[in-house]
């Protein structure tokens, strides 16, 4: 069974940066591409970044100029560093992986942005 963990998420002030990071029971590119969604209370999960097995990255419109995506293939491993953060990004983030129809989730982790 395909494990997503995340981790580094927490509380940040407005202004402030965080990394997430997501690390994959498997060998990464066993997969069409891993990335980050968000889910913010009341909303719909939107998609915050993605990167594909070939290391193309997109970008969600939301947060587009103030996130990167990165890969660390030893470590199966993807993350999101996110600046400029404001409260309107606070929400549980998601990494999901996909392998052809296959879509797998992780449990999410809090971000919290204060004023």
């Amino acid at each position: 069974q395909v494990q997503l963990v995340e981790s580094g998420g927490g509380s940040v002030q407005a202004g402030g940066s965080l990394r997430l990071s997501c690390a994959v029971s498997e060998n990464i590119f066993n997969f069409n591409d891993v990335g980050w969604y968000r889910q913010a209370p009341g909303k719909e999960r939107e998609l915050v970044a993605r990167i594909n097995v070939g290391g193309r990255t997109f970008y969600g419109d939301s947060l587009e100029g103030r996130i990167t995506i990165s890969r660390d293939n030893a470590q199966n491993s993807v993350y999101l560093h996110m600046n400029s953060l404001s409260p309107g990004d606070t929400a549980i983030y998601y990494c999901r992986a996909t392998i052809l129809s296959r879509i797998f989730w992780g449990q999410g982790t809090q971000v919290t942005v204060s004023s």
